[in-house]
This record gives structure tokens, C-alpha cells and sequence, in this order.
């Protein structure tokens, strides 16, 4: 009876141990969708998108603009964005206040620009991760073109 009992408990601390590896998905999509203009501002301020595509996890705040890491993991990051070519265009993929990654277009003659960046980044559970654009530029909020994704890639 005792060597069952054994057993069933070495059985029992494995499945523990299995479900505590399981794998966490996590991913967003969301869009600059409505609003046209957005900026300029006075200073660098956070973009918050204002259509939610998919929030598979609830890392990403739709009220703040701001992705919060669930666990600790290497994640990607995508940003995109629309602007009228007469206007300076820049934002900036940030994490924990660091800059990490940005795109950007000058004032041109040409009627639309479009500008995106990317950057795999390792995060700690709790590292912050948001798009600020810089003061005195601006993007468009419409037709899909101005978004912000991420996902993450492998679980540590």
C-alpha cells in the first residue's frame, strides 16, 4: 500500500510541476483609429491608441497606452505609423523610460508618409513598454495605418 501511496504523490508532483511550466499567451494589436490628427503637443507625450484589435493576456492598458509584461519573457514589438507630409512625424518605442527604437519623417513635399520600427526586447515581469511621439510632431488617427503590436515570444 505504501509503495502505491508513493506513487500517487510522485504522480501528483509531477502533474504540479507540468501545470506550473504551462506556457502563458500573451498578445496585442491596437489602432490610432478616429480623431485624425494627433499631436502636435508641447512635449513627448504617450500615445494611447483608441481601437483595440486583440488583448489576449490583459497586458495592454487601452486607457493608458501602456504594455505591462505578465511574466518574464522576450517579447516583440511592432509600431507603425501615417502622417502627412507636412508635418515632422516621431515616435519612439520605449521601455522602463528607455529609449529603445524610433521612426520618423521630416517635413517633405510629398502628400503622406509612412514609418514603422520593430525591436525583440528581454523583459522582467512588471517592465513597462509604450510609444511616446515626440513634441512638436504629429500622425494621423485613421484609416488604419497607426498601430502598435506586440506578443510574446518565449516564456522564461
Amino acid at each position: 500500500m505504501a509503495c502505491l501511496e508513493d506513487r500517487l504523490k510522485a504522480c501528483e508532483e509531477k502533474i504540479a510541476d507540468l501545470m506550473g511550466k504551462e506556457k502563458t499567451m500573451v498578445a496585442f494589436s491596437t489602432l490610432a483609429e478616429y480623431g485624425g490628427a494627433r499631436g502636435p503637443f508641447d512635449g513627448d507625450t504617450t500615445l494611447v491608441y483608441n481601437t483595440l484589435i486583440a488583448n489576449v493576456g490583459d497586458a495592454y492598458s487601452a486607457s493608458t497606452g501602456v504594455f505591462t509584461a505578465p511574466v518574464a519573457g522576450v517579447y516583440c514589438f511592432i509600431l507603425s505609423y501615417h502622417a502627412g507630409g507636412d508635418h515632422n512625424a516621431k515616435l519612439m518605442l520605449i521601455k522602463n523610460s528607455e529609449l529603445i527604437v524610433a521612426t520618423s519623417d521630416h517635413k517633405s513635399n510629398e502628400p503622406s508618409d509612412n514609418g514603422g520600427n520593430a525591436a525583440v526586447l528581454e523583459l522582467k515581469k512588471g517592465d513597462q513598454v509604450y510609444v511616446r511621439m515626440a513634441a512638436g510632431t504629429r500622425v494621423w488617427a485613421d484609416g488604419r495605418h497607426t498601430s502598435f503590436s506586440g506578443f510574446l515570444v518565449n516564456q522564461k
